[in-house]
């Protein structure tokens, strides 16, 4: 059976037939165009699900949108990143399309597709953690997506993880995402550049054109001091945050994907030691969560999607 997904990013648009076992068939993608306002955005995802389906037996459509979304009410609550409150996305698709479709939040409905066909793929529980400009994430279970009562569940990076910490973009203080986010990691960067003139991160940023995440790692692999220290601080902060969601749900996989990902071992095997420090019981655990990045990339959002309508 064949199943549509649909991926809602803040500048794209992405689509695809799926297959049941999360295998795409075929994809497209198109501009977002949020400035035009909601019913424009509807009108390009309902012209994206029709170029898509055409032709295609297509058993259910599932679509992937940022913010709070309520599926059982067939709306968007809030979306700061389009400008949508109380929208009612499913009937505006229906309209447009003859589908009535499934919704999901896009983070979450990332998270299923990395669970169900990624990389936590066979396990009983995951826990997806992407670190990208915010840190997002979602909790699966037995299949199944943790969405809370409102569907608001899972909102991993606005947990505090430092008391009257750093101001979020969420309006409270010491956010997990104020300190682990790709853009934490660049702040993170920029200040230690600023006290350490002789740091190789200066010769390395003007390589790349930009302060970015593989700065201070390319530094400390080069052993640079203050990227070292860039470094270590950064993983302490995601080790504490990754810690805390251990502690909540001990799930056999938390996969990590985003910009900062793709730092692979450098990052995960110090961030698996220090994490098993700080799990409760600590010193008795036999077990531990499998802490792996992710094997999806930009296609978890559709195959999700997809997954989701299934």
């Amino acid at each position: 059976m064949r199943y549509l997904g649909i991926d809602v990013g803040g500048t794209n648009l992405k689509g695809a037939v799926v297959t049941e076992n999360g295998e795409i068939l075929k994809e497209a993608s198109c501009p977002t165009h949020a400035d035009r306002g909601a019913d424009a955005v509807a009108d390009a995802i309902s012209t994206l699900i029709l170029d898509l389906t055409c032709g295609e037996e297509i058993v259910g459509v599932g679509v992937g949108c940022p913010g709070t979304v309520d599926d059982e009410r067939g709306e968007v609550i809030y979306s700061c990143n389009l400008n949508w409150i109380h929208y009612p996305l499913r009937e505006k698709l229906k309209e447009r399309t003859g589908y009535t479709v499934k919704l999901g939040n896009d983070a979450n409905v990332a998270a299923l597709g990395e669970a169900l066909v990624g990389a936590a793929k066979g396990a009983q529980s995951a826990v997806i953690l992407t670190l990208g400009t915010g840190v997002g994430g979602g909790v699966v279970i037995d299949g199944k997506l943790l969405q809370g009562y409102t569907g608001a569940a899972s909102e991993l990076g606005h947990m505090v993880i430092v008391d009257g910490g750093r101001k979020c973009g969420c309006g409270r203080m010491g956010c997990f995402e104020a300190y682990a986010s790709a853009e934490a990691l660049s702040r993170m960067t920029r200040e230690a550049m600023a006290q350490h003139p002789e740091s190789q991160m200066h010769r390395l940023a003007a390589d790349y054109g930009a302060v970015d995440g593989r700065v201070a790692f390319d530094a400390q692999a080069a052993g640079d001091a203050a990227g070292d220290a860039v470094v270590r601080q950064y993983i302490h902060y995601l080790a504490v945050g990754v810690a805390n969601i251990v502690n909540l749900f001990f799930p056999e996989v938390i996969a990590i994907s985003g910009g900062v990902a793709k730092q692979g071992e450098r990052l995960l095997a110090p961030l698996r030691q220090e994490v098993s420090a700080l799990e409760y019981g600590a010193a008795y655990t036999v077990k531990h969560p499998r802490i792996v990045g992710c094997t999806l990339g930009y296609q978890a959002g559709v195959i999700g999607a997809a997954l989701l309508a299934k």
